[in-house]
């Protein structure tokens, strides 16, 4: 049950926080002065789409906050999702918007918004303005007689779901193998090629790497031996001048003073090193240079390899590794190729026993769900006749698709008859809105005890509806609310009389801001604003004492129904 709504900087709202009660909770107020509003911070809360132009103006964020307190049954399922509570078994849902971002919290705890969405569904249930229309869509009726039969059916669709999987996977691979042998003849021709293409290369793991590293190298030998003969030169121990001369005559010049000072004899090692260097490096250059003979020839070959392995690049991938890959899926692909015609009839044979296996789980499936549609059949008629349907006939239509789906075979629509000796025919055919508007809340009180969600809303449940049918709509809400708490936003005087707590929503203005505000109303307050609703162009006595009436004639209908 919705304990409190909390909401902060949100529109036109600064600040609203409302308590709410059991029984029948109706939220009445001008066109325009915020109802919608109230409605919206709702749906905030629920995970619905938040945007940073809600925040009100002159504000950094909007704020809405709703606590419930939850049934035991409730709070048993909400541990699915890692929701615990205290003793008390309150539950309080936050989500904050601020530029950019929202955040949402459950008991402090940060959520996600489709873990929020999953544990308000077990909280809350709404009825928006034009849900009704809903029931213009066929498909939605599958929708609602599955949910009504829920435990019955459950371990049929999860099963139906999971076959129906593997089997459009298998049909999938079935078209993959749909060419003719002409195209077929092709395929194979093609990735031959480029299997012998590739193999006839003989590459090894990184040689492009290697082979690149060697064509750098010859290009640029002349260059090379030119330089390195110059350094050579210049390091020589050969050559008068040289670096290598010069330190070979430091060396005997040390050698000559070596035993007269202890400093020199440090000296004396630190030239050596240096001669020793010196002499290492010349050598290393010396070999180099001898090695990098220039060979056209060789270089050609290189230069060709490069060719075949940067051809090949071009074709099948950036690397070794990658053309190799490549050649390993073609060679795998000629394998299914050639295979075709066994591995096609495999595939026949698994879709053939999956098309039964199937069969068999809808047809069980279509079974349960024309069991749940009798009892539903006449739920529905009840409550249809219970909200000023006098002659109404309703019944469910499950016909068989002509293919299998994730949900089965069924196709299900609503039938009904307002209007004694007339057969049924197609609901989203002959209703008009106001008998939409009352035909969805009759489903919604069946599936509201079917679900055991403890808060329901109904926004504009009383569209197109007005007199004796208002009246019956109201007796209906105020009957749900006897194991519901019901709010419901409304327009009608004969709902808001049948409430159990009245509130107004109001529209105030001045030079700077508009604000809208939420207020619970006493009796004659509400009593006043009955009047309202009546039309009437001001409080008068006659007003007053009809509405009085109402009022005082809703609370006896109350204690009859219960």
């Amino acid at each position: 049950m919705l304990l409190n709504l909390h909401v902060k900087n949100l529109a036109l709202i600064e600040e609203v926080d409302v308590d709410f009660e059991k029984g029948l909770i109706v939220l009445t107020g001008e066109t325009g002065a915020g109802k919608s509003l109230i409605l919206g911070s709702v749906n905030i809360a629920l995970g619905n789409k938040a945007s940073k132009d809600m925040i009100r103006k002159g504000t950094d964020y909007s704020l809405v906050e709703l606590t419930f307190s939850v049934s035991e049954n409730c709070a048993k399922q909400l541990k699915k999702y890692d929701i615990y509570m205290e003793e008390d078994n309150i539950i309080t849902v936050t989500r904050k918007i601020s530029e950019g971002r929202s955040i949402s919290k459950i008991n402090g705890e940060t959520v996600n918004i489709k873990t929020l969405k999953n544990v308000m569904s077990l909280l809350i249930d709404i009825h928006g303005q034009h849900d009704h229309q809903s029931l213009l869509y066929t498909k939605n009726h599958l929708d609602i007689l599955d949910k009504f039969a829920k435990d019955s059916i459950l371990e049929l669709k999860e099963q139906i779901k999971e076959e129906y999987s593997k089997y459009t996977k298998l049909i999938k691979k079935l078209e993959e193998f749909n060419i003719d042998e002409g195209q077929k003849a092709r395929e194979i021709e093609f990735a031959e090629y480029e299997v012998n293409e590739i193999e006839s290369a003989n590459l090894k793991p990184e040689e492009d790497v290697q082979v690149e590293e060697e064509f750098k190298k010859l290009s640029n030998s002349k260059e090379i031996v030119s330089a390195l003969s110059e350094i050579y030169n210049a390091l020589s121990y050969e050559t008068a001048g040289g670096l290598g001369d010069i330190i070979n005559k430091a060396v005997m010049d040390i050698n000559s003073i070596k035993g007269m000072d202890e400093k020199i004899s440090q000296f004396q090692t630190e030239l050596y090193d240096i001669d020793n260097l010196c002499r290492e490096l010349t050598s290393q250059i010396y070999d180099y240079n001898s090695g990098m003979d220039f060979n056209p020839e060789y270089v050609r070959e290189v230069e060709e390899r490069l060719d075949v392995i940067n051809h090949l690049k071009l074709k099948y991938g950036n690397s070794i590794e990658e053309i190799l890959r490549y050649k390993e899926e073609k060679e795998e692909y000629l394998e299914k190729l050639n295979n075709m015609t066994d591995e096609m009839e495999s595939v026949k044979n698994q879709i053939s026993e999956l098309e039964g296996t199937l069969n068999n789980l809808c047809t069980k499936l279509s079974e349960q769900r024309k069991k749940a549609a009798k009892e539903l059949e006449v739920l529905v008629k009840q409550a249809l006749v219970d909200l000023n349907f006098i002659a109404v006939e309703f019944e469910i239509q499950i016909t068989r698709k002509e293919s299998i789906g994730e949900n089965g075979f069924d196709n299900v629509e609503f039938m009904i008859s307002t209007n004694p000796g007339e057969s049924v025919k197609p609901l989203v055919k002959v209703a008009s809105g106001g008998e939409l508007s009352r035909i969805m809340l009759a489903i919604k009180s069946i599936l509201a005890t079917e679900d055991d969600i403890d808060t329901l809303i109904f926004d504009e449940i009383d569209t197109g509806i007005s007199g004796q049918t208002a009246m019956k709509v109201a007796e209906k809400m105020a009957k749900i609310s006897r194991n519901h708490q019901v709010i419901c936003i409304s327009h009608l005087s004969q709902i808001a009389a049948m409430a159990d707590s009245h509130y107004l929503i109001k529209k105030t203005a001045d030079e700077n801001s508009t604000t809208t505000s939420i207020k619970k109303l006493t009796r004659q307050q509400s009593i006043e604003e009955l009047v309202r609703i009546n039309g009437g162009s001001g409080i008068t006595e006659a007003g007053l004492i009809h509405a009085t009436e109402m009022k005082d004639m809703a609370d006896r209908t109350k204690s009859n129904l219960f």
